[in-house]
């Protein structure tokens, strides 16, 4: 992300802060004070949501790695599951050649050992066929059965590699069902726990102050972004539903408790807002005249004045106010205020953000 902006600001300018900081309301809508990073225990809660997150990313690309190499030890041992059973056969055929020998060296001799053949030989030519059918004889047999015992030693030394190969597989696979399981537990929690701060927030009407998120270092090449990274499109523009008076009037993402939230473009923070349907809320307005809404949030990271970035997180995904479930409520309006909403779907397309 670019490194945020920090403008000298001159004289009017200034002014013009300290008399917007003196205009903010005093009911909890975009409430300054002299703490700017929020309560010790939301600062904390918020940033170990985020370091979950982290967490989480970099235990997926693991278990993305172990699973791929999983997947290689599965063809592996599959590879050498196939090499025994072409063992198998080999030493049946073996086997059918020693039976076939025998047969034949009982057939040649007539019932009567070789031996015998040679001691009973009445002439030198049957002495020697004798002896020359007993040792082409002995030389195969020799040779099948050395061929037998190297083939079943062979055998027995690849079903053990095929048995470590599976063990190890199982393995795998066991740490790491363990380490996602493990990551989804603490995850949970710690999305639910900051939601349960947020929801007392709203209820008193007043939000706590901005907390800084450390947010990884990302230089964005456009000039506008998704409001969040990862999502699934729910609710729509002008959707009808019993949740809403009229028509529903911005876009959801559906997303988990404490995902980040990023400005959709460069612009100055107008509103922060801890009350009402939209529960913890931020208004941003852009250079173009346009304002974009991010509401239902678990945390915000800016104050009321503030410019952001595009991309800069500005707050965290929940489920304050007239929600059923954690998503991001996003409008893009034409004013600050409630009931100038536009589709926002057409309006990021238009600025090279498709939304799928």
């Amino acid at each position: 992300m670019r490194s945020y902006r920090r403008r000298l600001l001159l004289l009017p300018a200034l002014l013009c802060v300290l008399a917007s900081l003196a205009a903010r309301p005093a009911d909890g809508k975009g409430t300054p004070g002299d703490n700017d990073t929020g309560t010790d225990g939301d600062a904390v809660l918020s940033a170990q949501v985020v370091q979950l997150y982290a967490d989480a990313a970099r235990a997926t690309q693991r278990y993305e790695a172990g699973r791929l190499e999983a997947e290689a030890q599965r063809a592996r041992a599959q590879r050498i599951e196939a090499l025994l059973e072409r063992e198998r056969k080999e030493i049946g055929v073996l086997r059918e050649d020693l039976g076939r020998i025998a047969r034949a060296q009982y057939r040649t001799s007539g019932g009567m050992p070789l031996t015998a053949q040679i001691i009973l030989a009445k002439s030198p030519e049957q002495l020697m066929r004798g002896q020359h059918v007993f040792s082409q004889t002995n030389l195969a047999v020799g040779n099948a059965i050395e061929k037998s015992r190297r083939a079943e030693k062979r055998l027995a030394t690849d079903e053990a590699k095929a048995a470590t190969a599976w063990q190890t597989l199982e393995k795998r696979n066991a740490a790491l069902a363990e380490l996602k399981k493990g990551i989804e537990q603490k995850l949970e929690q710690a999305r639910w726990q900051l939601q349960g701060q947020a929801e007392a927030s709203v209820a008193a009407g007043s939000c706590s102050g901005a907390v800084r998120l450390d947010q990884p270092k990302t230089d964005f090449t456009s000039e506008w972004v998704a409001p969040v990274e990862s999502y699934e499109l729910s609710a729509g523009f002008g959707s009808g539903g019993l949740r809403w008076a009229n028509r529903h009037t911005g876009q959801d993402f559906a997303v988990p408790i404490g995902t980040p939230v990023r400005a959709v473009g460069d612009g100055r923070v107008v509103k922060v807002s801890c009350g009402g349907a939209f529960g913890m809320e931020i208004v941003l307005r852009h250079a173009d005249g346009y304002y974009t809404q991010y509401a239902h949030l678990a945390a915000v990271a800016v104050d009321q004045g503030e410019r952001v970035d595009t991309g800069q997180w500005i707050g965290q995904s929940g489920t304050t106010g007239n929600s059923t479930g954690p998503h991001l409520h996003f409008e893009t309006r034409v004013t600050a205020q409630m009931g100038s909403a536009v589709d926002p779907v057409p309006w990021l397309a238009a600025r090279g953000v498709p939304l799928g």
